[in-house]
Parts: C-alpha cells; structure tokens; sequence
C-alpha cells in the first residue's frame, strides 16, 4: 500500500477491502482496487469525511478532489489505456461519499493472464458482470497501477 497519510477507514471503505485494496490515500480521499473489477482497473474513490452527502464535504476535500481525479487519470491512462472514464456516484447501498471510477475499453484488454472485457461498453457500466479475478490478480493490478502513479 502506497499512503500519503494513514486514513480513518469508515464502513464503505472496509466493504470494498481497505485498508488491504488502498492504493493511494490522501488527506481527506482514499482510491481503492474495486474488488469487482467490472473492467481493468476499476476503483473506489472514498472520502474520509464523516459525510452521506456529497455537499457535506468539506471545501479542502473539493479542492483535493481535483488534483485527486488528475492523477486516477493519468495512473490508469498509463498503466491501461482506457478509452473513457466514468465516474459513478450511486451511494444507495454504502452511504458515504464515494465513487466508482470505472475505466472504460472498446475491445477487451489483456493483463495478468487474463482478458478483461467491459461488457457495458459503449452504454452505460455494466457493474453486475465482473471479469472474475482473485486476490493475485488484484494484487498485480494494484501494484501496477502503484508503479503508474505520479
């Protein structure tokens, strides 16, 4: 795990694996490997703010947020290739402030041994069908991802 500060973990952060799916954490954000990789190199972006609403963040967490979301960018750029990027805010089953940061590929993208397709593309993410991976996999594309980050 690569941290810049040691986060307090809330319930959203321990459901998708912190703090063993960290890859970066930040003052008030921390971006984790999305244990259901619906494509390669799905995240979690949470913040550490006790907040259930998006507009109870702080304005340094905004303002961190955009250095944040340049470097998600330009790590996964890198070390995929992705075509375009979504962001999904839902916070309908895990109320703290958090995204889904979903690399999106028009053709299915190789890493690790394995094919990783993105079934949505081009529509919406398909977040119900994951490319099955195990705790190998993400641990390579976690490390990855850290050799990536600028």
């Amino acid at each position: 795990m690569i941290s810049a500060t040691e986060p307090e973990l809330n319930a959203t952060m321990r459901k998708f694996g912190a703090p063993q799916t960290i890859i970066w954490s930040f003052q008030y954000w921390s971006v984790l490997l999305r244990p259901a990789q619906a494509t390669l190199g799905a995240l979690v972006l949470a913040a550490h703010e006790p907040a259930q609403a998006f507009s109870q963040l702080s304005p340094a967490s905004f303002a961190e947020l955009h250095s944040i979301t340049g470097q998600i960018e330009s790590a996964l750029a890198k070390a995929f290739h992705y075509d375009k990027i979504n962001y999904l805010m839902l916070m309908m089953v895990d109320p703290d402030v958090h995204f889904h940061v979903i690399p999106r590929y028009a053709q299915p993208k190789p890493f690790a041994g394995m094919e990783f397709i993105d079934a949505g593309w081009p529509a919406m993410p398909n977040l119900g069908q994951v490319n099955i991976t195990d705790a190998t996999i993400n641990q390579h594309i976690m490390n990855h991802l850290q050799s990536c980050w600028s």
